[in-house]
């Protein structure tokens, strides 16, 4: 096939495939330059104020990040709300969008119109503060995880991929004495796991960067995922606010910029290294979940 190709076919692919590099070169370059401030030493990133491999390696930042057992009572804690979560969010989207997907389900539209609804329009901040208060979910997990447990976005996408399966199938499956959740769990989701597998990586990302409903919910410190310790970080090192004493009085600050970098890379490597696992159904199942309204 590539002998057949003519040479101004052979020339466009020369310059289609130098142009991706590029602009994947680009896109990476800050990623790097993050990565690899967060072991230079002070003086280099004072001097070169870019850097992509650093001339000596310091291990200062990440020091004083990990000089205490609160980044990694964190970490657990994001981690457990992210799992959970995650789970509970898809068992949720799946089963409402399979409802949903259904042409003789009454009262269809309406709930559907529901649903588009809460995408242009919340009720607020202070609504949203007094229903979880009412529902004593204050300082629980459970406010971390049950208010946004469905989104509408995600749900969309979901109901579009369950109403593009074949309905031959579920038909089938009728004749056979299967019932609605037989055919669900044996046949419709085993047939999404691309649509389940990126809608998983968006709700995981959006767990995982819980920052202001801990804020707003968790009264106990203790129970403050990884985004809200990190920002604690970067005030100390920012010389704003807050108490050193849990990193030791001889401790020497490191640079802010250095916390800075470290705090990027601890916040986000975790949630990026669940990626490759699900690459091979994200793209399939993002397009195909959006070409059928």
């Amino acid at each position: 096939m590539l002998q057949d190709k003519s040479t101004g076919s052979r020339v466009f692919d020369v310059l289609n495939y130098s142009l991706l590099f590029v602009i994947a070169a680009v896109t990476m370059l800050p990623f790097i330059h993050v990565i690899a401030g967060s072991f230079t030493t002070v003086g280099e990133l004072a001097q070169k104020q870019f850097v992509l491999i650093p001339t000596v390696w310091s291990l200062e930042a990440y020091r004083f990040i990990f000089s205490t057992n609160v980044v990694f009572k964190a970490l657990a804690v994001s981690v457990g709300v992210t799992l959970f979560g995650t789970l509970i969010s898809m068992l949720l989207t799946a089963l409402m969008a399979y409802g949903l997907s259904k042409p003789h389900l009454y009262g269809r539209k309406q709930l559907m119109f529901l649903v588009v609804f809460t995408m242009l329009f919340s009720g607020g901040l202070i609504p949203s503060f007094l229903v979880v208060k009412e529902l004593g979910l204050i300082d629980s997990y459970a406010a971390l995880i049950m208010p946004s447990a469905i989104n509408a976005f995600n749900l969309v996408i979901m109901r579009n991929f369950f109403q593009n399966l074949p309905d031959g199938l579920e038909e089938s499956a009728k004749i056979d004495g299967a019932g609605y959740w037989g055919i669900f769990t044996k046949i419709v989701i085993p047939l999404s796991m691309p649509a389940i597998a990126t809608i998983s990586l968006f709700y995981a990302v959006t767990y995982w960067n819980t920052y202001l409903p801990a804020i707003l919910y968790l009264d106990d410190s203790a129970k403050w995922p990884v985004q809200v310790i990190l920002r604690q970080i970067v005030v100390l090192a920012s010389g704003l606010a807050g108490d050193t004493s849990e990193f030791g009085s001889d401790y020497v600050m490191p640079p802010e910029q250095t916390i800075k970098m470290a705090v990027i890379v601890v916040a986000t490597v975790p949630i990026l290294l669940v990626y490759p696992f699900l690459q091979k159904h994200f793209a399939k199942g993002a397009l195909i979940g959006s070409i059928k309204g």
